[in-house]
């Protein structure tokens, strides 16, 4: 398995960039880019729940996002100036380890989308087929 850049610059901690054992990608397929222009529209008056610091992408902060995740389903991370990483570099370490996807990054705000398996309160827009 090839470790995520920041991991391989030793920015961020290799336990917490690799996915758990066995794991296999269980969102089913990516976002569309309807779906991604949805998710943003709800996402703009949201505000951050959780925020990276100087310790970067750690166990603790990607347990908090899998909470946040679970209430929510969709969530703002905002990767602070201190912060070893940057937005981009911890949008894999974030989606390999919550089954997650992201829906935008913006300046240091990352954009987190994941249904919930019971009762998904956000229903995505399917996407039509082209004639």
């Amino acid at each position: 398995m090839r470790l995520p850049p920041a991991v391989e610059r030793g920015k961020c901690s290799p336990v917490a960039a690799r996915p758990p054992p066995g794991y296999t990608r269980s969102v089913a397929s990516p976002l569309s880019g309807k779906q991604r222009h949805f998710l943003r529209a709800l996402a703009h008056e949201l505000r951050p729940v959780v925020q990276i610091g100087l310790g970067g992408v750690t166990p603790g902060v990607l347990a908090e996002i899998g909470r946040a995740l679970q209430t929510h389903e969709l969530i703002k991370v905002r990767v602070s100036k201190e912060s070893p990483i940057s937005p981009a570099e911890a949008v894999e370490p974030i989606e390999a380890a919550t089954r997650s996807q992201v829906a935008q990054v913006i300046g240091r705000m990352v954009v987190i989308y994941r249904p919930r398996k019971k009762d998904p309160k956000i229903v995505l827009p399917k996407e039509t087929a082209k004639k």
